[in-house]
């Protein structure tokens, strides 16, 4: 599966407004993540998982952080995730199905934040994008 050139620039010219609120979009998607799927939060015993907490911001902003390098390098996705596929599998160990449910966070939160910008074609484009990024992650698991 790889992306159109169309939706690689959908996804490119949406990022361009997500960046400026990475740091938010990122909190609100973990937030998002801990309260509709509680049994994520078993990765993250040592966080302070209340809304807002300084481990939360922070760790949301590593996550678009990381989805900002994909977007920077969406012509070699798997390139650009490798050190992050095998962080997740061989040191973390995470379960690959978070990152699906991680992905769907993201894509509510940016609805949610971009209501104009997230139509239709956007919502596909970017679910595409995030469904290849999840593959790339979950690869070294196989």
């Amino acid at each position: 599966m790889s992306l159109t050139k169309s939706e690689r620039a959908i996804v490119m010219s949406m990022w361009d407004k997500v960046s400026t609120q990475a740091d938010a979009i990122g909190t609100e998607t973990l937030e998002r993540l801990f309260s509709s799927y509680p049994q994520s939060k078993t990765y993250f015993p040592h966080f302070d998982l209340h809304q807002g907490s300084p481990q939360l911001r922070a760790h949301g902003a590593k996550v678009v952080a990381a989805v900002g390098e994909a977007v920077k390098n969406i012509d070699n996705l798997s390139c650009a995730l490798t050190k992050l596929s095998e962080l997740h599998a061989y040191i973390l160990r995470v379960d690959p199905v978070n990152f699906k449910l991680l992905s769907h966070c993201l894509l509510v939160t940016l609805a949610a934040r971009f209501p104009a910008d997230f139509t239709a074609e956007a919502h596909a484009a970017w679910d595409k994008f995030m469904s290849i990024v999840s593959s790339i992650l979950t690869e070294k698991y196989r």
